[in-house]
């Protein structure tokens, strides 16, 4: 080979170098950074709910004598199936291991969301599933605050936070 024509496969596979370094850190840096919080805020309008992002701050979790809310799974008609109480954090998914197991759903992942406590509010996180999380029918990628009634699916599964 030619001596230019080496030269130039030298710059090449340096740029290929770094430009692959530049992404392992890049990577790196999105690992690294706190996640940002989004509360749920409902603006009525002509019987509409929206979801409308905000940071929220974050803190330590509340006493466990605080308020007991339970997650309901429901079905499209409103009628109650099962009840799952929650703790200060618990997870949702196929995997026997999950807080609230949902083997029957094969739309669920294996660890699809969690649901925890937060200054005093129940939230819930989506935790990179395939299918997504939805409140309220609306898709949801950092964690939300939810209230009394707000419904979170999973897969084909709707569950609706109840106190």
């Amino acid at each position: 080979m030619s001596t230019p024509l080496l030269t130039i496969l030298k710059y090449v596979f340096l740029a290929v170098l770094y430009l692959f370094f530049l992404r392992v850190l890049r990577a790196v840096w999105i690992e690294l950074r706190e996640p940002k919080i989004a509360t749920v805020d409902r603006f009525v309008a002509s019987g509409e709910t929206a979801l409308v992002p905000t940071i929220a701050r974050a803190g330590p979790d509340p006493d466990p004598g605080g308020p007991s809310e339970a997650l309901v799974e429901v079905t499209a008609e409103g009628t109650e199936i099962r009840r799952f109480p929650l703790g200060n954090e618990t997870s949702l998914g196929r995997s026997p291991g999950c807080g609230i197991a949902l083997a029957e759903d094969t739309f669920v992942s294996q660890v699809h969301a969690r649901v925890f406590r937060r200054d005093g509010r129940v939230w819930v996180e989506d935790l990179g599933s395939t299918n997504g999380t939805y409140v309220n029918d609306a898709r949801i990628g950092p964690p939300v605050a939810l209230n009394v009634g707000d419904r979170v699916q999973v897969g084909q599964t709707v569950l609706e936070l109840s106190s």
